[in-house]
């Protein structure tokens, strides 16, 4: 029987394998779930859940939901308790890795590819920045800073002056450059910037 910390170390090297250059982040707040996994490409975001031996279906439909809200394309890995169902929990367009024990090792095998997400709202994903990140694609697109401004309005600015195709690298980018050690400095520095005008 497979638990989550089972899968998960492995899992991130099959990933990294598979895709190459990724960032992983795990945990992350998304509406009122929790992504698993959210996994960083070059020009698009995955939400990842885990399903081990050990879980259960119960949460699963909200969390698809908010998932599909925030994700350009989403996968599940599946214990092999799974494997069997979980096509009949989540839409097509998820991908589906399963997780073998053999041995020592877990195995893992692609029944599904991905699919582009067609519900991803850009609102939501834009909001998985933070402040000082989506100043720095406002500096890059030559926008004026809005610093008075809520973070909501900031996004709604982005989205109707940056072009689709820019954007997704650049929310990409950010996230490969995001430094949790440093973030709260950088969070001060913007309030202070914020508070004199700067």
């Amino acid at each position: 029987m497979l638990y989550d910390k089972d899968i998960r170390e492995p899992l991130f090297d099959f990933l990294e394998e598979r895709y190459g250059k990724i960032r992983i982040l795990e945990e992350k707040q998304m509406g009122k779930s929790r992504a698993d996994i959210v996994m960083v490409l070059p020009n698009t975001i995955a939400g990842i859940e885990i399903k081990s031996d050990a879980d259960t279906y119960v949460r699963l439909k909200r969390q698809v939901r908010d998932y599909n809200r925030y994700y350009d394309s989403n996968l599940v890995v599946a214990g092999s308790t799974h494997a069997l169902h979980i096509k009949e929990y989540v839409p097509k367009w998820w991908g589906i890795i399963t997780a073998e024990k053999m041995g020592n090792t877990v195995d893992f095998y692609t029944l599904r590819e991905p699919k582009p997400n067609p519900k991803v709202d850009m609102k939501r994903k834009l909001s998985i920045l933070w402040r000082p990140e989506l100043a720095h694609i406002q500096e890059l697109n030559k926008m004026p800073k809005y610093r008075e401004k809520s973070k909501a309005f900031v996004i709604e600015k982005i989205l109707q002056k940056v072009p689709q195709e820019t954007l997704a690298l650049q929310i990409s980018e950010e996230l490969f450059e995001r430094d949790y050690t440093t973030i709260e400095e950088r969070i001060r520095e913007y309030k202070r910037k914020k508070k004199h005008g700067l």
